[in-house]
Order: structure tokens, then C-alpha cells, then sequence
């Protein structure tokens, strides 16, 4: 047993594995922006810089408000439409919530003509009882 162990040593490696260290990087950027002064900065990279823009296909495509928007080449924009859309949808909802008014003042005004009747079949009713009595 001894000896198969002997044997399966490998004698190239020795009995540990060491690696050697390797020399420490060094630390230098190589990029020289962090050489230039601020106002040098400034022209180079610019203060304002907008949303990324992509031209793809000859169509430009802007990131805003965490979507891809496109300027189209016809007379509206894909941010116009987005805006007539929503537009749109809210002037769906005031119409739904004014044909409800338009309900309940429908029913309102049915119950008030029938109270009406009633009343003026109840006035009529008490005028005859009185003729009858005369």
C-alpha cells in the first residue's frame, strides 16, 4: 500500500503546490482627463449634455422618461403622439364620467316628475272629494 501511494506521487510537482507571486500592477489610468483642469473639462466634455440619442435607419432615437422615443419624419413626433394619447384617453374618461352625471340627473328628474303627478292626482282627488260633499 505504501509503495502504491509512493507511486502515485508525482515527482515533477514535489509535494505542495506553490505558485509564485506575481508583481503588484501598476496603477497609472490611461486616460488623461484626470490631468485637466475643470473649465478645461468643460469644453471638452461639455456642462449640458441631453438625453442618449441612437440614429438608427436615418430615424433618431432619444432615451427620455425611461423610454425609447423616436423623432419620426413625418409631421408628428412619437413623443406627440404619446402626448395625444394621453390626451385622448383623459377626454374618454371625463366624457364616461359626464355621460353618468347625465344618468343620475336623467333618474333625479324622472322621480321628481313622478312625485309631481302624484301630488297633483293627490290635489285633484281631494277637489272632488269636496265637490262631493258640497
Amino acid at each position: 500500500m505504501e509503495d502504491l501511494k509512493r507511486s502515485l506521487k508525482m515527482p515533477l510537482f514535489g509535494n505542495t503546490f506553490s505558485p509564485k507571486k506575481t508583481l503588484p500592477r501598476r496603477s497609472a489610468s490611461m486616460s488623461s482627463l484626470h490631468t485637466l483642469d475643470h473649465s478645461t473639462k468643460e469644453i471638452e466634455l461639455g456642462l449640458e449634455y441631453g438625453p442618449p440619442e441612437a440614429n438608427i435607419g436615418g430615424h433618431i432615437w432619444k432615451f427620455e422618461d425611461g423610454q425609447w422615443v423616436t423623432e419620426s419624419d413625418g409631421n408628428t413626433s412619437s413623443r406627440e403622439m404619446q402626448r395625444l394619447k394621453k390626451k385622448n384617453l383623459q377626454l374618454e374618461e371625463e366624457n364616461n364620467l359626464l355621460k353618468l352625471k347625465i344618468e343620475v340627473l336623467m333618474d333625479m328628474l324622472t322621480e321628481t316628475t313622478v312625485e309631481c303627478h302624484l301630488m297633483e292626482k293627490e290635489v285633484e282627488d281631494i277637489k272632488t272629494q269636496n265637490r262631493r260633499k258640497k
